[in-house]
């Protein structure tokens, strides 16, 4: 049944400034699930309600995965169970999230726990199986599973935090769709 949904999400695409195709559509994610983190260097800022993570940073939440060079971790101050109740992610330096199927890259992200939303900026990348889409702004609803990207950003062609540098599209989404076999 993917094939017909590849086909007028192809035509979505071709229709549509804004690329909302079904075919990167997901399940729900459980937000509520715990987030279990490993990195190089961890820094606490208890009055700041943060932590800075750094080097190879890793961050799992359900079969949610994001990867990151940085990683400031935003937290309330309100403790449940004794742990901290965690409100945000920023992360930046080669910024990846995994879910089953599908792979979003881009320079920075954000994790906003309270909204259950992924933003991602600067070069982002969104791959599902054969299928691929980049732009500059990556928004995932973590609760409807919908992925919009759009080709304007407001993050401008400078170098990022890390050094590296910010690639715009041109202000276009671009990308390539797989073509189911023909008989």
């Amino acid at each position: 049944m993917q094939r017909p949904l590849l086909l007028l999400a192809s035509l979505a695409v071709i229709a549509s400034p804004v690329l909302a195709p079904a075919l990167l559509a997901q399940g729900r994610h459980n937000s509520q699930a715990p987030i279990n983190f490993s990195a190089n260097h961890i820094e606490l800022q208890d009055k700041a309600n943060r932590a800075v993570l750094s080097g190879n940073v890793s961050v799992q939440q359900a079969e949610m995965n994001l990867t990151a060079s940085r990683m400031t971790v935003a937290y309330t101050g309100q403790v449940v169970d004794g742990s901290p109740q965690v409100s945000r992610l920023d992360a930046t330096g080669g910024v990846t999230v995994t879910r089953p199927g599908q792979t979003a890259r881009g320079q920075y992200g954000i994790y906003d726990l309270n909204r259950r939303v992924i933003t991602m900026l600067g070069g982002v990348t969104l791959t599902q199986g054969g299928n691929s889409v980049n732009g500059s702004r990556l928004v995932i609803n973590l609760d409807t599973g919908r992925a919009t990207i759009d080709g304007n950003a407001a993050v401008g062609g400078g170098s990022a935090g890390n050094g590296g540098t910010v690639r715009q599209s041109g202000g276009r989404v671009t990308g390539t769709f797989s073509v189911p076999k023909r008989q």
